[in-house]
């Protein structure tokens, strides 16, 4: 059955597992930070599953993408496997990287998805950097970054904005505009509503629109992603939605007010696109066969983890020192 400009149900449902496998996979994310398997912290995309899957469907295997320290979900999105992401997280040699990045330094080349950042904005001009890379080597490859709205107030953003106009590179900016940096609501640190104007102050043509609407974002992105592999250069998408009660399962940035702690579920994306669903066509039982595969995936995940080997001591100078060049510990 056809649902809409040629996406089948199938697909989408497809679509749908991936949103519940990454919901799946921040809530074990936070049940094995609170049992200390996790070091450092974690931040959960818990609420904003639509923009990152929504974003991802509408490239190829060959497009690249970056994003930020909440980059779990972008990754998964991707298409990179759960397995090797949560031994990266439980930092186990069997992880995307070998156990020495975590949940904020994310990489899987061979997916495409280039890495998460711990800095704030860090990462933009990256991958303005890589789509420049991209434009020069004619690979008619699209570059996705994903950052937060405050990101969207550091310098690097602006910098990158320029440039990327002025060389037309294929770059589609997608913010996550969540409402909160860290515990600063976007009424105290953006001087307008949408942060899309910013783009078109540089001559970027930019929408604002509904995060949590799986099929815009994924429409939106689809548009973008054409425009600017034909060429035509640099887009902004800027996603509103609403973080999940906390900015990091270290707790930092919490909603003092219950009732906005919750706010998040009234507009959750997951059940939101479900609903689009079985008014295409597919079935409840479709749904929930995709939901326990989806959380399924995750728990088998997890159990990898768990059994995987911390890395030794002696190969802390692993992937430091060129071949030949590397130091022996005594």
């Amino acid at each position: 059955m056809i649902a809409a400009a040629g996406r089948s149900v199938e697909k989408l449902v497809s679509l749908y597992h991936r949103m519940v496998m990454i919901r799946a996979f921040e809530e074990k994310a936070i049940e094995l930070f609170g049992k200390g398997l996790i070091t450092g912290s974690t931040h959960p995309c818990i609420g904003q599953e639509a923009i990152v899957v929504g974003a991802c469907s509408a490239v190829e295997p060959s497009d690249l993408v970056l994003a930020t320290y909440r980059g779990h979900g972008a990754a998964i999105a991707k298409g990179c496997d759960p397995k090797f992401l949560m031994a990266e997280l439980l930092t186990r040699v069997t992880g995307c990287c070998k156990g020495r990045g975590g949940s904020m330094h994310l990489c899987d080349k061979e997916k495409g998805f280039l890495g998460t950042n711990a800095i704030v904005a860090a990462h933009i001009p990256i991958a303005g950097g890589v789509a420049l890379s991209c434009k020069l080597r004619t690979s008619a490859q699209v570059v996705l970054c994903f950052f937060g709205d405050g990101a969207a107030c550091e310098g690097e953003f602006f910098e990158t904005l320029n440039l990327s106009g002025l060389w037309k590179v294929p770059l589609i900016f997608i913010c996550e505009n969540n409402g909160y940096a860290i515990s600063v609501p976007t009424a105290l640190s953006q001087a307008t509503p949408d942060i899309a104007d910013r783009a078109r102050g540089f001559g970027i043509p930019a929408v604002s629109i509904d995060g949590n609407d799986f099929l815009e974002v994924q429409a939106k992105a689809g548009d973008a992603v054409a425009r600017a592999r034909q060429g035509h250069g640099p887009f902004m998408i800027e996603c509103k939605t609403v973080r999940w009660e906390r900015h990091s399962a270290f707790s930092a940035g919490r909603y003092e007010n219950p009732e906005e702690a919750q706010r998040w579920k009234k507009v959750d994306p997951i059940p939101r696109f479900a609903h689009h669903l079985l008014e295409m066509g597919a079935t409840a039982e479709h749904l929930s066969t995709a939901e326990v595969a989806a959380r399924a995936v995750i728990d088998e995940a997890v159990e990898f983890a768990i059994n995987s080997p911390l890395p030794e001591p002696r190969s802390v100078y692993d992937g430091i020192f060129a071949e030949g060049q590397r130091a022996e510990l005594p």
